[in-house]
């Protein structure tokens, strides 16, 4: 559902304490910088489909409630950038944000994948000043996502295992993402973040089982194969095609390089994947 915003809506000018708006705030992200941003004692809200306003892709009927008194917004989109749609969605967001008087945006976005990239200019040419942070592959999606079941479940069967990628990590990101949403000199820059090092499929898997004690085994299956087996896992076929797309284009090496985001911003190098993973088994992730 689409909506036309006036500027009656809403005012800036009556909101005696503008707040911080995280998009996707229960992501891995997103829950972060909220975290970050109450520790500093900043007024945040967190906007999803279960918030009160609640916040939906899909229907931007209340967007201008959402945004009302916002004066910093940390984007991130669901379920991907490159989906179908995603810079429609981020066009009308940038609408409505200027129209209620955003101050600063902060996007992620996914390093490699042409159509985030798209999502990117989108916001830089807005007249709103704004930083984008651009990722790969996060290192908790071996502790928050569907590849903790893969690892747990003993057998890590995927395509492109010998390719590199430089996991970053969620800590590192929310960093960075606070940094650029409470700090001047940011505005108009990509930070394009990874860890320290490349580390193949086969390398993760080597450093779980050093960690964890849980024996990995690695299968290089084709793209045909892989697509098979998430369909029998009875995905929706619009996931088919977003795990297909990650796994076997973003990751077909082109991001097979490392670099300094982190540094830049944070004046620190990145966390490293073996002391992610150290800490992610002493809380309990692989129990």
């Amino acid at each position: 559902m689409k909506t036309t915003y006036t500027e009656s809506q809403t005012s800036n000018a009556d909101v005696a304490a503008a707040p911080f708006l995280v998009i996707g705030g229960s992501g891995k992200t997103g829950r972060r910088v909220v975290e970050r941003l109450e520790s500093m004692g900043l007024a945040v809200r967190s906007a999803s489909r279960s918030s009160s306003p609640s916040f939906d892709w899909h229907d931007s009927s209340n967007w201008g409630d959402v945004l009302a008194g916002v004066k910093a917004l940390y984007v991130t989109y669901h379920p991907d950038l490159s989906v179908p749609g995603a810079s429609d969605h981020i066009r009308e967001l940038l609408a409505v944000s200027k129209m209620q008087g955003v101050e600063r945006v902060v996007l992620l976005s996914g390093r490699g994948e042409e159509e985030a990239q798209l999502c990117e200019r989108l916001v830089l040419n807005s007249s709103i000043p704004a930083t984008i942070v651009r990722c790969g592959w996060f290192n908790q999606n071996f502790s928050e996502s569907f590849f903790r079941d893969l690892l747990m479940g003993g057998t890590l069967a995927v395509p492109n295992a010998n390719v590199g990628e430089g996991y970053a990590d969620a800590d590192d990101i929310a960093d960075v993402v606070t940094v650029a949403l409470t700090e001047d000199g940011h505005a108009g820059q990509i930070y394009e973040l990874t860890g320290p090092e490349l580390l193949t499929f086969r390398e993760v898997a080597k450093i779980f089982t050093e960690v964890t004690g849980h024996d990995i085994k690695v299968v290089d299956v084709s793209r045909e194969a892989f697509v098979e087996g998430l369909r029998a896992a009875q995905l929706p076929d619009d996931m088919v095609g977003l795990v297909d797309y990650l796994f076997n284009e973003v990751l077909d090496g082109r991001n097979a390089s490392l670099s300094d985001g982190v540094q830049r911003v944070l004046g620190r190098p990145p966390r490293d994947f073996r002391s992610f993973l150290q800490k992610a088994h002493l809380a309990g992730a692989f129990a």
